[in-house]
């Protein structure tokens, strides 16, 4: 693997991954990974294909050869903007159900780890720091009960006009919960060396500040 230092983090839906690496990366001017979308990608390849989600070897296929670029803040699949598209309930829910096919899985590997690139990358996901770098100079396990969680995404849909029951994206979060943590490859869970942080009551300031200091204390970064 390159020598480039990575910060992985890790953690289930709703608990401010995404905010807290974007934050960090921009801190760093280091490169970001945003592995989730990768298989919102996938989830999304194949509805326009027309791949069913229990195609395990075509979805595959679809991995090897996802063109994607992070550029602009954006995400692009080829050369559309499919940034919303991705980001929806329903991508989400179907790119869970991709997430657990070992082929899948075993396809985007090489992808991910093609990121890692000087000065450093952040790595936001569900297994940067057991599978993809487990040589990570730091690990981070972000979680927040999730209830909490539950009741930031239905916030966050709210302000975008989107009209969402919270019961309902309760027991969606929680059966995202139980397919992360039992599927057969990669399951989520805190590597052994990882630091947990459980941002249930605390806000973005407060982990970016938590992460930071962290990083500096193992000389990866200047004092917050």
């Amino acid at each position: 693997m390159s020598s480039a230092p990575v910060l992985a983090v890790d953690g289930p839906g709703g608990a401010g991954k995404g905010t807290l690496c974007r934050v960090v990366a921009e801190r760093l001017g280091w490169h970001l990974l945003d592995s989730g979308a990768l298989y919102r990608l996938v989830a999304a390849a194949a509805a326009r294909a027309g791949t069913g989600l229990d195609d395990e070897a075509g979805l595959a296929g679809l991995a090897r050869d996802l063109p994607v670029r992070f550029a602009g803040g954006k995400v692009w699949l080829g050369d559309e903007d499919v940034s919303e598209e991705i980001r929806t309930e329903d991508c989400g829910n179907r790119a869970s159900r991709v997430a657990a096919l070992p082929g899948v899985r075993t396809a985007l590997v090489g992808l991910q780890r093609e990121f890692r690139r000087p000065p450093g990358l952040v790595a936001d996901g569900r297994d940067m720091g057991t599978v993809i770098f487990p040589d990570a100079e730091l690990k981070v396990f972000l979680t927040a009960s999730a209830e909490e969680r539950a009741r930031r995404r239905y916030k966050q849909l709210k302000e975008k006009g989107f009209d969402v029951n919270l019961a309902g994206l309760s027991a969606e979060v929680a059966a995202r919960d139980r397919r992360d943590a039992e599927r057969a490859v990669a399951p989520l869970r805190p590597a052994p060396d990882a630091v947990v942080v459980d941002s249930t009551t605390l806000d973005i300031d407060e982990v970016v500040a938590c992460v930071l200091e962290e990083m500096a204390r193992r000389g990866l970064a200047s004092r917050p």
